[in-house]
């Protein structure tokens, strides 16, 4: 007996393949599919599951007939998000995610913060930071979602709040974003987390949506390089300048103006938004900075550009791990020498192609939905053992209740019974 593998390199069709998923003990399944044609011969299927099941088959069929000699049979019981069933053992769920034993983000800002005082930081830190930003401040007790028992506060603006230099006593603040002038404890942003969280739900913009969009081929792209957004930092107006001047190299333009509303007359009139997946029709991908750093990074680098980006102090929980040259093309801060870099992009098109490629595994590999939870994990993780006194639920506090079930309730088998006790 001998097996057949046929390896793609490019795109089958975007309908090639169908893929069914039932529940073979149930009459009707609630399971919402999407096939997603990556274009280079690879294909991501994801579902969502709006019950949970004894088990699940799946079929994959091309031209009706299957690929595979039966279906495949996910043996369960499988629940659905809403399904209050966590793993028990933090160490099983960390094994089962094929999470990093390091993220090196984490070590560099938790190197900070020997020792973290609950007691200390919730006194102190609303009276440092209360009065002038907005803060969130959170406690997890009695593992009631499967994490360590941890009281930390969340910056909810943009910029990164701790400016202090040791000796100076710092203190521990969570935010989206960081800087080389900063110290505070970065996580994955907002819009990122949100992408991972409603994943076929509510948002049009996510890590997987991204890799079934990426335009044309790379031979087929315009070569022009594209940007579009608000007006939240000077270089970018000095970016939608240089695009009048050389229109043929940079099409550059604001869909917004909010900061600089009096050089409207300038540097307007604004355009109309365009589908994020409209930006890979084009080559060459600018990525600026707005007020902060651009949260658009994960899906430009997502795409099948290559994307150019300013040199920057701010940074997000994986732009650490970048590689100038091999993730993305550089330039500087004041885009002095963006022509340049365009002009050698031109000049070395395999070499672009090629690191418009790196920048894409690199996505693939470090940027989805479960490098995302392992990361939040091994923060919480490693910030919990770092606390010397007890986290507390503070005056004030409000609990937030975790989503129910009671359209399709289910029983966790994860949990042992009284009987079992």
């Amino acid at each position: 007996m001998c097996s057949i593998w046929r390896w793609f390199t490019s795109s089958p069709g975007e309908n090639a393949f169908q893929v069914k998923i039932t529940a073979p003990d149930e009459q009707f399944t609630r399971v919402g599919v999407q096939v997603l044609d990556r274009k280079d011969g690879s294909f991501i299927v994801r579902y969502r599951m709006y019950a949970s099941y004894k088990s699940l088959k799946i079929e994959v069929k091309i031209k009706d007939k299957h690929v595979a000699k039966s279906p495949y049979i996910l043996r369960g019981p499988v629940y659905h998000e809403n399904c209050d069933c966590p793993q028990e053992e933090s160490s099983t769920w960390l094994e089962d995610m094929n999470c990093p034993q390091v993220f090196p983000q984490i070590q560099r800002d938790l190197a900070n913060f020997p020792v973290v005082d609950p007691d200390k930081i919730a006194t102190e830190i609303p009276q440092r930071f209360g009065q002038r930003q907005s803060l969130c401040h959170y406690t997890i007790k009695d593992n009631e979602v499967k994490m360590p028992d941890v009281e930390f506060f969340v910056n909810l603006g943009d910029w990164p709040l701790e400016k202090k230099k040791p000796p100076q006593s710092l203190h521990p603040i969570f935010s989206w974003c960081g800087s080389s002038e900063s110290k505070d404890i970065v996580m994955p942003t907002y819009d990122l987390t949100d992408s991972v969280l409603e994943t076929m739900g509510r948002v049009s913009l996510d890590m997987m949506s991204v890799q079934a969009n990426t335009g044309p081929s790379w031979e087929d792209k315009n070569t022009t390089a594209f940007w579009r957004g608000r007006d939240s930092r000077k270089e970018r107006l000095e970016l939608v300048k240089l695009s009048r001047k050389y229109p043929e190299v940079i099409d550059a333009a604001f869909t917004n103006f909010f900061f600089f509303k009096h050089d409207e007359n300038l540097y307007g009139p604004i355009v109309k938004h365009i589908s994020f997946f409209d930006f890979f029709k084009y080559k060459y991908q600018i990525n600026i900075d707005g007020t902060v750093a651009a949260y658009r990074l994960p899906y430009l680098l997502a795409g099948n550009s290559v994307v150019l980006k300013q040199d920057s102090i701010y940074y997000e929980h994986f732009y650490n791990e970048l590689q100038p040259w091999k993730h993305y093309i550089p330039f500087k801060s004041d885009l002095s020498d963006l022509l340049e870099k365009l002009q050698w992009a031109k000049e070395h098109d395999e070499e672009a192609k090629k690191i418009a490629k790196s920048g894409q595994e690199f996505a693939r590999n470090n940027l989805m939905g479960d490098h995302i939870f392992c990361y939040y994990f091994k923060l919480f993780q490693e910030y919990s053992s770092l606390q010397v006194s007890e986290p507390k639920i503070r005056d004030g506090m409000e609990k937030v209740q975790q989503p129910d079930d009671d359209l399709f309730p289910c029983t966790c088998h994860r949990k042992k019974t009284k009987d079992e006790l």
